[in-house]
């Protein structure tokens, strides 16, 4: 039997999970039924179980010794508000798949399925890890935290892939190097005096100082930085004041900072304080903290030739192609900081329709699922020296 019937046969499975998944979202830390299900499934597959990995986390093993695979899916949800009237559609209303961890769950369970068949040098590690979307009280995502409770000990590679409503059904993007960007976050409170509004000469206004703050923040990566150097600072929030006439003492700001390379990270670090010390040159004050996320996700070369190789086999080398490189961040950097690895973005596009990622209206063409799992299973057996 051929890994392409295996992928057919498998394939109403594999919808059938997707689906089982996206009824039933929950968010990073949270996804208490998602990883008993999740366990439940992989017992099944007569896979090694481990739960509570990464607080919520499961992992999943088969085979012996090294070389030692790992196939990484995410499985948490948004909370957003599903606007799709499909029959699969979230039965928690405010929470909802829209980044495609359901489907991506579903691919790797799909791969335990068919890998728990197959023989292979080593052995293969299953990771669902929770809370790529945000982090913990401490602002720790979920892949730190499976790595501290030793997800990642013994492994030689690591796997995964992220769906993407612009890519076509049957095309992959993947490229070495650079893939996602690195992500920081600052939060900090501009302190001034507030009084009446008819008096401005009385106070030390927060909001005038704060609009000078905001230009010079924006001013950073178009004036401070290399132009060559991908680099974004965004303000996502700023609260100050309760009324029209009354200016306030403080005005609460936060944003996110993306970056490629750690000198820069640096580098806007730096920038953003000197930035907020323009509210104690005009007579007010701050506090400022930056929160450090995750780096950027490195896609190592080997690991990107493997998955390359099993794409172009299976697809065709017109359907592997280069990324659409954007800052967004992904916390699979974690893992690749530290195992080779490599992740592919897999086309899942419906087409004629445009479903976009973190939108109420996000879905994927199911048969994107079995694309996905044969890429899983063949890079895996080329990893561990099944198939040459």
């Amino acid at each position: 039997m051929t890994l392409a019937d295996k992928i057919q046969a498998i394939e109403p499975q594999l919808i059938e999970w997707r689906r089982e998944f996206h009824r039933h979202p929950e968010t990073g830390f949270r996804e208490h039924w998602t990883a008993a299900r999740i366990a439940a499934i992989l017992g099944e597959l007569g896979c090694r179980v481990r739960t509570g990995v990464g607080k919520t986390g499961v992992i999943g093993e088969i085979g012996q010794g090294r070389p030692m695979v790992g196939i990484r899916a995410d499985m948490d949800a948004l909370p957003i508000m599903e606007a799709n009237r499909a029959p699969y559609a979230s039965e928690h209303p405010g929470f909802m798949h829209a980044c495609g961890h359901d489907s991506h769950t579903a691919m790797v369970l799909g791969a335990a399925a068919i890998l728990a068949k197959e023989r292979f040098p080593g052995s293969v590690r299953f990771l669902f890890q929770p809370a790529e979307e945000v982090a913990d009280e401490e602002g720790i995502s979920g892949a730190p935290r499976m790595i501290q409770d030793g997800a990642l000990d013994g492994m030689d590679l690591i796997l995964a892939l992220h769906v993407d409503p612009a890519t076509p059904v049957g095309d992959i993007r993947i490229s070495a190097g650079s893939f996602s960007g690195g992500v920081d976050s600052f939060f900090a409170t501009i302190i001034g005096r507030g009084g009446h509004g008819a008096r401005p000469q009385d106070v030390v206004d927060p909001i005038h100082i704060t609009g000078h703050v905001i230009l010079a923040l924006h001013g950073i990566v178009s004036r401070r930085l290399n132009p060559m150097t991908p680099a974004v600072i965004s303000i996502g929030k700023v609260i100050g004041g309760q009324t029209e006439n009354v200016i306030p003492d403080q005005v609460e700001m936060s944003g996110t900072i993306r970056f490629l390379e750690p000198a820069v990270q640096q580098r806007l670090h730096t920038e953003i304080k000197n930035a907020f010390e323009i509210a104690r040159s005009m007579g007010g004050d701050y506090q400022l903290k930056i929160e450090i996320g995750v780096p950027p996700m490195i896609n190592e070369a080997n690991a990107v030739e493997l998955i390359r190789g099993a794409a172009q086999d299976l697809l065709g080398a017109e359907h592997v192609l280069p990324p659409v490189l954007e800052l967004g961040a992904e916390d699979f950097g974690c893992f690749t900081a530290r195992v080779p690895g490599a992740m592919f973005v897999l086309g899942s596009r419906i087409e004629g329709d445009e479903r976009l990622l973190h939108n109420p209206f996000f879905d994927i063409d199911e048969s994107c699922l079995k694309i996905g799992t044969a890429i899983f299973v063949e890079t895996t057996l080329r990893g561990s020296g099944a198939r040459k």
